[in-house]
């Protein structure tokens, strides 16, 4: 792991329950029920500086949906309704990444989306991410010891504390997807819609597969973006499709007479830049990013590798000038980004809702032969899918159907969306996807993890409005292009 929907640019989100920091209306204690489920309970705030109304509060599940009974858990939900004077009955539910990731508390960036114009839009955090029972551990790095962020996330002794704790008010085996896609279900019901359309990035578009092999009559479009399908067994592949991108960026480079010019033998470069820090970490120089303070740190060859990996997600135009730069000696750049985006990355992620879904889902099904060949050769080697399979060797496993590992195969209009560059799930996984799917339309696009653009956004509300992949206007495609490489200053 970590699949992300672009982690880097999600920003940390307060706490969203009814009365939170930056909306505005009824008193906290006005929790009405809303229809006849008393288990729904959401609130009408105004978002202020927005002028936005959303319906917020929670919904509350069995954790053992099985047994309906003993402990149960709260779910945050955010309703944003249609502004349109034509509202369709089939809202958009959003489905994140991570996992671990809690949809509800990034509900600001929907406010505006042009979805609104028709249709309601939905967040609801998934089961271990947020409400009342979220699954976070304390990671070993904090703002008082910024040398942990450049050092890797799965550590046996943090995990094995985080356990502990956990164990204390969570059933761990109830956290899977499959489970929290039948909250969602459950949740559909209650806010009274018959059909949905699903829009999953990353993560979530496993999510979105699940709930149609779970709940396909209830289904009328789903969008996939950035593609992992069951196949995908995370992070067996994470090395392989990091390599693959970086090849294609020093191909690319290479065709670029200015590209070239600026960065010539950057392939042979990059080799001896991991080659240098595998025999001895990098100082460097980064700012506290609360402080703002410069702070002495250490940058090994496996922290330089991560950083870029995390980079290729959502940016590859600066990585030839950062790997320049560190071949001629300059370091703090591309620490300065690891940093950042570790620290994003451990605070925006619930990493037990984490292992609770991957360690049973992904873990398991990985073939220990198979790690040498799907890493082997690669500038991340198999460090990670170690030391992930490390920490899942004492973790609670999730309750699984024993179907599970199949490939999902239903009828509902399915849009796949692929990135060129996609450093996690490149675009042979939305294939792999696809061939499964009978009433489906895979684009492959120039982009990274997460495409987006005017043109994705025309094919979407076309694929929204007619609910069909058939006949869809597709050719904005070919005239879109990769942002050019950023080169040095003069």
């Amino acid at each position: 792991m970590v699949w992300t929907q672009r982690l880097i640019y999600w920003a940390l989100a307060v706490l969203l329950l009814p009365g939170a920091a930056g909306l505005r209306g009824p008193d906290d204690d006005d929790k009405r029920p809303e229809g006849p489920n008393p288990r729904l309970k959401l609130v009408t705030r105004t978002v202020v500086g927005e002028g936005s109304t959303i319906r917020i509060g929670s919904y509350r599940v069995y954790e053992n949906r099985a047994a309906e009974a003993g402990r149960m858990l709260e779910l945050d939900v955010v309703v944003i309704p249609a502004t349109g004077p034509d509202t369709k009955p089939d809202p958009v539910f959003f489905l994140a990444g991570g996992p671990g990731v809690a949809a509800a508390q990034r509900f600001r960036q929907h406010l505006n989306s042009w979805i609104r114009r028709d249709r309601d839009i939905v967040l609801v955090s998934q089961r271990g991410t947020g409400g009342s029972n979220k699954l976070g551990c304390s990671m070993a790095a904090n703002d008082d010891n910024l040398q942990d962020y450049l050092e890797p996330i799965f550590q046996a002794d943090v995990f094995e504390a985080c356990l502990d704790q956990l164990e204390l008010t969570a059933d761990l085996r109830m956290y899977g997807t499959p489970t929290a896609m039948d909250d969602l279900n459950e949740i559909r019901q209650a806010l009274g819609y018959e059909k949905i359309n699903l829009i999953g990035g990353s993560y979530g578009t496993r999510a979105a597969l699940v709930y149609m092999r779970r709940h396909p009559e209830t289904v009328r479009t789903a969008i996939l973006n950035g593609v992992a399908p069951i196949a995908f067994t995370n992070p067996l592949y994470h090395a392989r499709g990091a390599q693959e991108a970086l090849d294609t960026i020093f191909s690319l480079c290479a065709d670029d007479p200015q590209c070239s010019a600026a960065f010539p033998d950057l392939a042979a470069k990059f080799q001896i830049v991991i080659d240098r820090l595998s025999v001895a970490p990098a100082d460097v120089t980064v700012r506290h990013p609360e402080t703002g303070e410069d702070v002495k740190l250490k940058l090994s060859s496996g922290a330089f590798a991560d950083a870029l990996r995390v980079i290729m997600y959502s940016d590859n135009t600066d990585v030839p000038l950062l790997i320049h730069r560190a071949f001629e000696g300059d370091y703090d750049a591309i620490a300065q980004r690891g940093l950042r985006s570790d620290r994003s990355l451990r605070n925006i992620l619930s990493f037990g809702m984490l292992l609770c879904v991957t360690c049973a889902e992904d873990i398991d099904r990985i073939d220990p032969d198979s790690i040498e060949r799907e890493t082997g050769g690669t500038f991340l080697g198999d460090a990670r899918v170690r030391q992930q399979m490390a920490v899942c060797e004492f973790w609670p496993r999730s309750n699984l159907p024993v179907d599970y590992g199949d490939p999902v195969s239903v009828d509902v209009p399915v849009l796949l969306l692929s990135g060129t560059l996609d450093p996690v799930t490149p675009p042979r996984w939305g294939e792999e996807a696809a061939r499964h799917l009978p009433n489906s339309l895979h684009l492959v696009v120039p982009g990274t993890h997460g495409v987006g653009g005017e043109c994705i956004t025309s094919i979407m509300q076309q694929f929204l409005a007619e609910g069909s992949v058939q006949d869809l206007d597709t050719s904005c495609v070919e005239k879109m292009r990769l942002p050019p490489f950023d080169l040095p200053a003069d």
